[in-house]
């Protein structure tokens, strides 16, 4: 068997998942439904590799994420479905496609606005002729909930069903906070925490904000804080889990005020 060695080439990366595929026990036995959480996870460590501005290791973790595609075409192959050409041919099609602009004869649209216009009508008639009958049908069911919502919210909102102003959101949140405290049994209180999840959502869609990157950014705010109060209790000699919950509180209160100082 003729040895591999590391290369730019992309015919050696299918060359080495096809033996991984004859070779290795464990990639043997995948399947598409049991790689597809791991392709979710490699474009989430790309996320946070970007997230944190780690250009080091991004190269890695894109090359993860496109082992996911390759292992994918690899099994469709394998089961004569599509292969890896195939999956760059489709990608390919559609970019050239979508940007009529910039391959085509069409006018140069320069204005960002009109261009995201194009796209979604362009989009739809791709639903059409896809047999999808849903304006609905092709938001992916496995994203992540909160940006589903979103994307759930903003493609009903194309055809005119939303709040027209942010402010009739917020009076829809108060109302859905509501209904969260009136609950009584453990099934009402999953739905209504939905609801005012999906209505908090909507209000970040009506405010150009990415629900997700600002919920990312609170959970980094929180780590960096929280991470405070370990650092400070454990230079007193206190274990976490005895300090007050005052203690606690007045070292969150000057982790924040640090923050705005350092800001």
């Amino acid at each position: 068997m003729t040895n591999l060695e590391p290369s730019r080439d992309i015919a050696v990366l299918l060359e080495v998942m096809k033996r991984l595929r004859e070779g290795c026990p464990w990639d043997r036995i995948q399947t598409f439904d049991t790689i597809a959480p791991y392709t979710i996870e490699e474009a989430y460590e790309v996320a946070s590799a970007i997230a944190d501005k780690d250009m080091k290791a991004l190269p890695g973790e894109l090359g993860d994420l496109l082992f996911q595609v390759v292992f994918h075409a690899r099994m469709a192959e394998e089961q004569g479905l599509f292969d890896f050409g195939a999956v760059v041919e489709a990608v390919t099609a559609k970019m050239i496609r979508r940007h009529p602009h910039v391959f085509g004869d069409e006018a140069v649209k320069t204005d960002a606005a009109a261009q995201k216009d194009f796209w979604e009508k362009l989009k739809e008639s791709e639903r059409t002729a896809s047999g999808q009958t849903s304006l609905l049908d092709d938001v992916a069911s496995a994203l992540p909930a909160l940006m589903r919502a979103e994307k759930l919210q903003r493609r009903a909102s194309s055809v005119g069903f939303d709040w027209n102003n942010a402010h009739l959101v917020l009076d829809k949140i108060a109302e859905e906070a509501r209904e969260v405290l009136d609950a009584t049994t453990q099934d009402q209180r999953e739905e209504e925490i939905g609801d005012l999840l999906f209505v908090v959502a909507n209000l970040a869609r009506h405010l150009k904000v990415d629900p997700e990157v600002a919920l990312r950014a609170a959970n980094a705010k929180f780590t960096r804080r929280f991470r405070h109060i370990e650092t400070v209790l454990a230079a007193r000699g206190v274990p976490i889990g005895s300090a007050s919950l005052e203690e606690m509180e007045a070292l969150w209160q000057q982790a924040k005020t640090n923050e705005k100082s350092a800001g």
